[in-house]
């Protein structure tokens, strides 16, 4: 076994390698970025070595950073994780050259497998079926147009290189071909360094199953049977569980066979993953799954098939690179129970997903039984837009699914984050979905269904909005009373009690508020039980609110029911003169890049109108005139970073003043 691993990743990942070289009794070396210089996966690490500015490509992509930190710590291995340069070919080769083993395939496994098309033909060719498609090497953009009207639409537009959903766009006409070519283009040259795409014919109610497969340097080839990742979003997967429900043992043993031949074909070795889209429409059948993809890297998702195996992937991962055999044969792979793992995000459901960046003011999960947890950040810490915003992964284990599922339900309910906002009540209402439970869902379900799942805008929460508002006051209150103790030696008299009382009628005031960024008017009643709070149409005891409240600088975040909610004081000096002008001003709705402008000054557009591209986490969001009009402003150039809120474009209407 190894002596010393540098993990050449961060975050939660890089904190799940080092717990596992650590119980191995290895040496766990970290590299970060200046922005990861205090994160949790570097101080657990032994120790740590800065390779470059905060964008991954300064420096968890710099090849040449990474090896000269390995050879300074006297690392033996490498463990890329996933993501970054995970599935890098010239990187394997580089850690060979330099007498480091790299924990993964060979290079050229990684090259055979990291061509989506080259990945598809040596599939066919080992007889696992492929999607019907264009897999070919000419990229001009009207002959893929021309492929994909002779493939039939809807069809799927995919780069390539890498995975994630980055450069994957499914197009449903002719007219949205163009602009999802350019956008796939764009997300896949940024992402991976590699432009190219292939067209595919769409599955119609796809079931994506994956199969994990494992290899060792004396042709040992096992399958450590299947995951479901059907629950996606954006391509992106959200819940992954293990079994996939409906599989059939012989089913499994088909998919399972292909997955092997697939890895045979390219002397694959170490940990890998073979991804196959299923027509879903009358189950999963022998005679319709289709090989899409191999990862040759260690998933996302790897836990839910550690909690139904018993195994640890990481600890297989180092012992076959260290040489030594796979210890069990196919028929002894264990499968028990069922697992679940949701994919908390620091994202907005309720603004199209929106990443989001900031403190984390609070952070809380629960360490119930069959619970597992793997994050790689602390109450403190900062979400950057700068990496995935990816805040932990919550796992839950039971005997069976519905056990499992019932499990992850209430660990979702119980999981406290503040600060930057998640998805965590939009993954209770996906798990807790009666389809989903029933096992009738397939990869458009959360598409199908994001008013259900409360990923649409939804009004103010005045119970919310009354517990921030009475928290301020006993907030600001107390900062009164210790220094009035402070003023009269520790007895500030009668003046400083918090009982309402006045010679005359109820003690009544406005309070006015801004509720996440929108101004709010309230209304405060004191009486001897202390303030109640009035919004418009609705008044607040103090008894009647039950959320959690944290104090965030001068704001309070209110949790309830999984959802933030930022209520402040309003300060009318806090103004922001430069953003007054709403009407027509295009603005970044998060910390990002922007990668495109579509438009000129003084150009003419129509509502709808595609303005202005930003990438952010890895993802491209389009921005859209909010009204027909001219240009009157562009306040950003392409490749500009821009923070949240900053105005982009200016479309004036037609007829507005100037």
């Amino acid at each position: 076994m190894f002596e010393s691993v540098l993990i050449a990743n961060r975050g939660e990942i890089a904190c799940r390698i080092i717990k596992t070289a650590k119980r191995l009794g290895m040496r766990a070396i970290a590299v970060h970025s200046h922005a990861d210089a205090e994160a949790l996966f570097v101080q657990m690490a032994d120790e740590a070595y800065d390779i470059g500015p905060a964008p991954a490509a300064d420096s968890y992509l710099r090849i040449d950073r990474i090896i000269h930190a390995a050879l300074r710590s006297g690392a033996q291995c490498i463990h890329p994780g996933y993501g970054f340069l995970s599935e890098r070919a010239e990187f394997a080769e580089v850690c060979a050259e330099n007498g480091i083993v790299f924990i993964g395939p060979p290079a050229s496994a990684i090259k055979a497998m990291g061509l989506k098309d080259a990945a598809k033909s040596l599939a066919a060719q080992a007889g696992v079926p492929i999607v019907p498609g264009y897999h070919g090497a000419k990229q001009d953009p009207e002959f893929l147009r021309q492929k994909a009207y002779e493939i039939g639409y809807p069809v799927l537009i995919k780069a390539v290189a890498g995975g994630g959903g980055k450069g994957m766009k499914r197009v449903d006409k002719v007219t949205d071909f163009e602009a999802a070519l350019a956008s796939a283009q764009r997300e896949a040259q940024s992402a991976f360094g590699d432009p190219r795409v292939l067209v595919e014919k769409y599955v119609l109610s796809p079931r994506h199953v994956e199969i994990q497969i494992f290899a060792d340097r004396h042709g040992g080839v096992v399958h450590l049977h299947e995951r479901d990742c059907s629950l996606q979003r954006r391509h992106q997967k959200v819940i992954e569980e293990a079994p996939a429900p409906g599989m059939t043992p012989e089913m499994r043993e088909i998919m399972g066979r292909a997955a092997v031949e697939a890895a045979r074909a390219v002397d694959y070795v170490g940990a890998g993953t073979v991804e196959f889209i299923a027509d879903g429409r009358e189950g999963l059948r022998p005679d319709r799954f289709y090989f899409m993809e191999m990862n040759t890297r260690l998933q996302v998702e790897h836990p839910v098939t550690e909690a139904i195996t018993g195994l640890d992937l990481v600890e297989l991962q180092f012992r076959v690179a260290a040489g030594e055999p796979l210890p069990f044969t196919q028929a002894e792979v264990p499968l028990e129970g069922h697992a679940v793992e949701a994919r908390l995000y620091a994202e907005d459901p309720e603004k199209g997903f929106l990443p989001s960046t900031g403190r984390l003011w609070a952070l809380e999960f629960p360490e119930d039984f069959g619970i597992r947890v793997d994050s790689g950040v602390e109450a403190g810490d900062e979400v950057t837009p700068y990496y995935d915003p990816m805040i932990a992964k919550i796992i839950a284990r039971g005997a069976d699914r519905a056990e499992a599922l019932d499990r992850l339900s209430k660990a979702l309910s119980e999981t406290v984050v503040a600060g930057p906002r998640t998805n965590a009540a939009f993954l209770k209402r996906l798990v807790d979905a009666h389809e989903f439970r029933a096992g009738d869902f397939d990869t458009g379900f959360i598409n199908l269904n994001l008013e259900r799942l409360g990923a649409v805008e939804r009004p103010l929460d005045p119970l919310s909005v009354a517990a921030g508002a009475l928290a301020l006051v006993r907030r600001d209150h107390a900062r009164v009373e210790r220094s009035g103790r402070a003023a009269y030696a520790g007895d500030p008299g009668p003046w400083w009690a918090d009982d309402g009382f006045q010679l005359v009628g109820k003690r009544r005031h406005g309070l006015p508020l801004v509720v996440d960024g929108e101004r709010v008017e309230g209304l405060l009643e004191w009486d001897a039980e202390g303030p109640s709070f009035e919004l418009p149409g609705h008044t607040v005891e103090p008894g009647e609110v039950e959320a959690l409240v944290v104090e965030a600088g001068e704001a309070m975040l209110v949790i309830a029911e999984g959802r933030q909610t930022r209520v402040a004081i309003y300060d009318p000096s806090a103004i922001d003169v430069e953003h007054l002008d709403h009407d027509g001003a295009i603005k970044a709705p998060m910390h990002g890049k922007l990668v495109a402008l579509f438009v000129e000054q003084e150009e003419r557009v129509e509502k709808g109108a595609r303005i202005a591209v930003v990438e952010a986490m890895k993802m491209e969001h389009v921005l859209l005139a909010p009204a027909d009009g001219v240009v009157s402003e562009i306040a950003a150039a392409v490749g500009d970073q821009v923070a949240e809120g900053a105005r982009l474009v200016v479309v004036k209407q037609e007829g507005e003043a100037e």
